[in-house]
């Protein structure tokens, strides 16, 4: 996967946590799976881009009753264990096989005949304020949410890829991303 590019305006020794999760029910968190985790830094001055790639979710840790229909794909990033952005990608499974809509698809389901597809040109973000230098949590408007950014991801293509569904609030904001497919997420980062 391919990570949205991260602007620093000042020198730190902190890493950034960066985590690929895959929503696997909208009513159990448990089956929520880290798809990929890592720890970057310490961040240069300027322009970065950071990419992931992650194996698709095990399906045997999806709830049979989620593994066709919408979910999402949550791609984060902390600083000093907190969340300060959540980007979220769209995902429907569909049985690409065509079965009876009264009578559902075939049990067991073949999992090769699951396809998914990423609405990648949609992702919702959200930006959480925090405290950069460690201080008392900050001031600020409650988190934003962009209805529709132009985040860009690349998805490998898995026979495997499945998901369920999940709704992370946050306040909503109709700001669109940036021209060039690419969110900037600017900060400023203390100097330790």
């Amino acid at each position: 996967m391919s990570l949205p590019s991260l602007v620093c305006r000042s020198m730190n020794s902190s890493d950034l946590e960066w985590k690929v999760v895959y929503v696997g029910s909208a009513e159990d968190m448990t089956a929520d799976q880290i798809l990929d985790e890592i720890l970057v830094g310490p961040v240069p001055v300027g322009v970065n881009k950071f990419v992931l790639q992650a194996d698709a979710p095990d399906p045997a840790s999806i709830p049979n009753a989620d593994i066709l229909g919408v979910t999402v794909v949550l791609v984060t990033c902390s600083y000093k264990e907190r969340e300060f952005i959540r980007i979220g990608y769209y995902v429907n499974n569909e049985y690409a096989d065509p079965y009876d809509p009264e009578v559902g698809p075939p049990s067991p389901l073949d999992i090769k005949k699951v396809v998914r597809t990423i609405l990648a040109d949609k992702p919702r973000v959200t930006r959480f304020n925090i405290p950069w230098d460690g201080a008392e949590e900050e001031k600020g408007p409650p988190p934003q949410q962009e209805a529709e950014g132009d985040v860009s991801m690349e998805v490998a293509d898995d026979d495997d890829g499945l998901a369920g569904a999940v709704d992370y609030s946050g306040e909503e904001d109709e700001e669109g991303g940036d021209d060039d497919g690419e969110i900037d997420l600017e900060m400023e980062l203390p100097n330790e």
